[in-house]
C-alpha cells in the first residue's frame, strides 16, 4: 500500500571502505534486506555526502540499500579533495562498487547533483540499471550554474546578499573564482569560513518555507567543506561536452522505468530543467509536487519519493 512518509530509522548491516585510487578511498554501507532488490543512493552536492536519513526512503524488508559517499565527500577520504574528481571517475567508482558487492543490476536513486550522476551512470551502463528515481533535476549546464551563483537572488535576496557580501565588491563579478580562491586558501580557517557561507546559502534556498534546522545543518564543518569545495570544483571544471549531453543521450535509457520528482518551487534546481528532461523522455513518469522547494525532506517530495520506491517493487 502506498506510503507517504519515511521508513523507520535503521543501521547498516555492513560498512566498508573502497580504495578507488592512490588518493581516494570511499565509504560505503549496506542496509535492509541482504537478499533484496539492490538500490544505490546517490547523494547531492556534489560533495554533500549521505546521511542516515537517506536509508529511510526504502522498505528495508524489500530493498538491499547501498549508500556511498562520493569522492571527497562525507566519510570518504580525503575530505574536499578535488584531484581525480570528475564525472567519469564517479561513474567508474559505481561500477567498481557494484562489482565488489556482487550485484548484477540495481535501481539507481539520485536527487539534485545525484540526478546528474544517476543519468550519467545509467547512460554509460544502461544494462546495469533496473529503474531510476530522480529528484530536483540538475544537468550541469552553464545557465543552471549561473542561476545558482547570481539569479537565486531573484527569490532569496537576503541569502544571496550574505553569499555575495563575503566577497569584496571588486571580485563580485566572478563569484565562482572568488570563492574558489578562498576555498583553496592555505589557511584552514579561511577555507572553512568560505565553505560555511557557501553551504548555508544553498541550505537557505532549499525549502519552500524557512527551515532553521536545515540552515544549521548546512553550516556543519564536514558537510560544508565537502559541499563547497567539491561543488565549486565541479562548477569550474566539469561542464559536459556538449553541454546538452545528458539530454542528447536520453535515447540510451528511454526503455528504463523512471520517475522524475520535482518541487514546483525548487529554486536551487528550477523546474524548467526537469520539464526539459521530461520532454526528452516522455516515457518517464513526471511528478510535480505543487507545494515544495528543492529539499528531499519537503513533505510532498518525501512522500512522492517513498511512493516511487514502493511502486518500483514490481520491477523485482
Amino acid at each position: 500500500m502506498p506510503r507517504g512518509d519515511l521508513f523507520s530509522p535503521l543501521d547498516p548491516y555492513q560498512t566498508g571502505r573502497l580504495r578507488v585510487s592512490d588518493l581516494h578511498t570511499l565509504y560505503w554501507e549496506q542496509c535492509g534486506n541482504p537478499n533484496g532488490m539492490p538500490v544505490v543512493f546517490l547523494h547531492g552536492g556534489p560533495g554533500a555526502g549521505a546521511s542516515p536519513t537517506h536509508r529511510r526512503f526504502f522498505d528495508p524488508t524489500f530493498y538491499r540499500i547501498v549508500i556511498l559517499d562520493q569522492r571527497g565527500s562525507g566519510r570518504s577520504t580525503p575530505l574536499g579533495e578535488v584531484r581525480e574528481n570528475d564525472i567519469p571517475h564517479l561513474v567508474a567508482d559505481l561500477e567498481l562498487l557494484r562489482g565488489q558487492l556482487g550485484i548484477q543490476r540495481w535501481m539507481v536513486f539520485g536527487g539534485s547533483w545525484g540526478s546528474t550522476l544517476a543519468l550519467a551512470y545509467a547512460q554509460a551502463h544502461p544494462e546495469r540499471v533496473i529503474g531510476l528515481v530522480l529528484r530536483g533535476i540538475f544537468l550541469m549546464r552553464k545557465r543552471e550554474i549561473d542561476w545558482f551563483l547570481y539569479e537565486m537572488r531573484t527569490i532569496f535576496p537576503e541569502a544571496w546578499a550574505n553569499f555575495a557580501g563575503y566577497i569584496p565588491p571588486s571580485e563580485q563579478h566572478d563569484l565562482l573564482e572568488a570563492y574558489w580562491k578562498r576555498l583553496s586558501d592555505p589557511n584552514p580557517a579561511v577555507r572553512m569560513q568560505a565553505a560555511r557561507i557557501w553551504s548555508v546559502y544553498e541550505g537557505a534556498c532549499s525549502t519552500l518555507l524557512p527551515s532553521p534546522e536545515l540552515v544549521s545543518a548546512s553550516g556543519e564543518d564536514t558537510h560544508a567543506l565537502g559541499l563547497a569545495r567539491i561543488e565549486a570544483h565541479y562548477f569550474r571544471n566539469n561542464r559536459l561536452t556538449p553541454e546538452s549531453k545528458l539530454l542528447d543521450d536520453v535515447h540510451r535509457i528511454r526503455h528504463i522505468p523512471a520517475v522524475i520528482v520535482q518541487g514546483r518551487y525548487d529554486i536551487v534546481c528550477p523546474i524548467r530543467t526537469a520539464d526539459e528532461l521530461h520532454r526528452a523522455w516522455p516515457e518517464a513518469d513526471y511528478i510535480v509536487v505543487p507545494d515544495a522547494g528543492h529539499s528531499a525532506m519537503e513533505p510532498g517530495v518525501r512522500a512522492a519519493l517513498v511512493q516511487a520506491t514502493e511502486r518500483f517493487k514490481t520491477l523485482a
